[in-house]
């Protein structure tokens, strides 16, 4: 989505166990299974890893091998294709897995005069969806090189984990001339301290335990996604 000038604050939220429950490339998986792009076994362990995010938070090992396959099956795949699979696993899978309250809270941002963007490690084609049908303003997200209309199996620019999504988020502050102090960050994530940090009303969701810890200590507010609270 086009990232637009404006001063008005900013409500940053995490995609995985933050906004969605568990890892919404699970749900990716899911469709290019159906669309003949990955075999069982890659479903029978993305289903692991997907409990296991849900039960105990993110994995680093688990996060770079799911990278690298992504990246390998997306490899000449037309973009229209994927943008449309996308759209599909949105409808039939991600939908269901939005935490209600946590749609209800980007709303009130939004409500609020605030903008809402995703800021997250998936996908572009993926988290663009998710905020487009989300009404959200829009999403920072990992990008994919394109060579005539598909995918080359490369990244293009940072992967957005820990710092690097951070420094997307500053670089969107800057363009837009907002106060860090006024806007809003929400994360599950020990990674995405520094995105907490950079903002001056930190939240955090649904917390690992190196996060819930630090939570603890810095004395920011902890939400449980399932009965989230109202922005003030």
């Amino acid at each position: 989505m086009r990232e637009q000038a404006t001063s008005s604050a900013i409500a940053f939220f995490d995609v995985d166990n933050t906004l969605v429950h568990g890892a919404s490339a699970f749900h990716l998986v899911r469709g290019l299974r159906a669309a003949g792009l990955l075999s069982v076994r890659d479903i029978v362990d993305a289903m692991w890893k997907q409990a296991r995010f849900k039960a105990r938070g993110e994995n680093d090992r688990h996060l770079a091998s799911a990278r690298a396959r992504g990246l390998a099956v997306l490899t000449g795949v037309p973009v229209a294709d994927m943008d449309r699979l996308a759209a599909d696993v949105y409808a039939r899978h991600t939908e269901a897995a939005v935490w209600p309250a946590m749609a209800r809270l980007a709303q009130d941002h939004l409500a609020h005069g605030r903008e809402v963007w995703l800021v997250t490690a998936s996908p572009a084609f993926l988290a663009d969806v998710i905020a487009r049908r989300l009404g959200l303003t829009g999403a920072l997200a990992s990008g994919l090189e394109v060579h005539d209309g598909r995918y080359t199996g490369r990244q293009d620019g940072e992967f957005l984990h820990g710092e690097h999504k951070a420094a997307a988020a500053r670089r969107l502050l800057d363009r837009t001339g907002s106060d860090p102090e006024a806007c809003w960050a929400y994360s599950d994530s020990r990674h995405d301290i520094p995105l907490l940090s950079l903002v001056g009303h930190p939240v955090v969701v649904n917390p690992d335990r190196q996060l819930a810890a630090h939570a603890r200590a810095a004395g920011w507010p902890v939400l449980d996604p399932r009965r989230a609270g109202r922005p003030a």
